[in-house]
């Protein structure tokens, strides 16, 4: 007997990104039985590659915590309709305060950290400086990039970062409250990002420096890192790019293959990526980190991602670009992990943390 799939959506460049921000994540489709043939499972029109509905199951290999992250489907914060024009401002302000909000729980149990912060204004930008209450890095420092598509997790959910990365970290962390959009876009965050470096390296030698972030913040510690090589800046020892996005372009192969699939990453953020560009080039360097030239050299770098993350190819194309400059560089992957982890708390998001540290460690000293 023969089983025709329709096609769940069509992969090729007269499909690219056609209707994405209207799809929704975690919707339920038919897997192929085994033994069905390879030309009733998928084929081809053109360039395009047509994908048969398909069901994705939790896989059993993860950890408890982890399958109940991936089977809620990503408890997305219900809004309006899609992201606004933007030139709305005042429509971007009402979606922010509306995300921010939703991230309170989240800001309560990571200010729970064994740390203390205290904000401060580093050199004009306001920062939240972490120390954690096992201080094992006295000479050390950790600069980290809040993520949030270049427009959210500002003010109270920077406090909360600084009091996790500085506690996992044993250093004094700053985490940088950058400017954002609307009112603030591009080059803003990286101006404010640059400007705290060149403070800290005043007090701390630039070699015990980590400078990392994820997801925008992976993007900007990127971009800032360029800026502070080619500003003639000292550069820092170590960089953490953690699920960032690299190619504002949009060009990635898993923006569309991991469309759906990413319960964290519902849509393609390019409209915020719009908003904070503010009309530049989306190829330029300190947009789009992915663009620069490394063969100037660049510091020690870790990448990480999953394999369920709509910006795997992000990762895995910047990881490509810092080896063939023969830039140090580790890339890891997550099984099942979609954009940003697992919710920070598994035993997953721990084992990539200690990674993490571990290449820290090994580059700082």
């Amino acid at each position: 007997m023969t089983t025709h799939f329709r096609p769940a959506w069509v992969i090729g460049r007269r499909a690219v990104l056609k209707g994405a921000t209207g799809l929704v994540a975690g919707a339920a489709v038919q897997i192929p039985a085994r033994g069905v043939a390879a030309a009733e499972v998928a084929q081809t029109e053109g360039d395009a590659l047509l994908v048969p509905a398909r069901q994705i199951s939790v896989p059993k290999t993860l950890s408890p915590e982890a399958q109940r992250f991936l089977a809620a489907g990503g408890k997305f914060i219900k809004l309006d309709g899609g992201p606004p024009s933007p030139t709305d401002k005042d429509a971007w302000r009402k979606r922010i305060a509306i995300i921010n909000k939703a991230t309170e729980p989240l800001v309560k149990r990571l200010l729970a950290s064994p740390a203390t912060v205290e904000r401060k204004t580093v050199n004009g930008v306001s920062v939240c400086v972490g120390t954690p209450n096992e201080m094992r890095h006295k000479d050390r420092v950790r600069i980290s990039i809040h993520g949030g598509a270049f427009t959210v997790m500002g003010g109270a959910y920077v406090e909360g970062d600084a009091a996790q990365v500085a506690a996992a970290s044993g250093c004094t962390t700053y985490s940088i409250d950058y400017r954002m959009p609307p009112d603030f876009p591009f080059p803003a965050a990286v101006d404010d990002c640059v400007a705290v470096y060149r403070e800290i390296i005043k007090s701390y030698e630039p070699k015990k420096v980590a400078i990392s972030g994820g997801s925008a913040g992976g993007n900007l510690a990127g971009t800032v890192t360029l800026k502070i090589r080619d500003s003639g800046l000292p550069m820092p020892g170590a960089v953490a790019m953690l699920t960032p996005l690299t190619d504002l372009t949009n060009l990635s192969d898993t923006l569309r293959t991991n469309l759906g699939v990413d319960t964290a990453l519902p849509r393609v953020p390019d409209a915020a990526a719009a908003l904070y560009a503010d009309g530049h080039d989306l190829k330029d360097p300190y947009l789009s980190p992915l663009f620069g030239d490394f063969s100037k050299g660049f510091p020690p770098t870790y990448l990480q991602s999953g394999t369920r993350d709509l910006l795997l190819s992000d990762t895995v194309r910047m990881h490509a670009v810092l080896l063939n400059a023969e830039i140090e560089a580790e890339l890891h992957v997550g099984e099942a992990m979609p954009h940003g982890g697992f919710g920070m708390f598994t035993p997953e998001d721990r084992e990539m943390q200690a990674r993490l540290l571990r290449f820290i460690d090994r580059h700082l000293g």
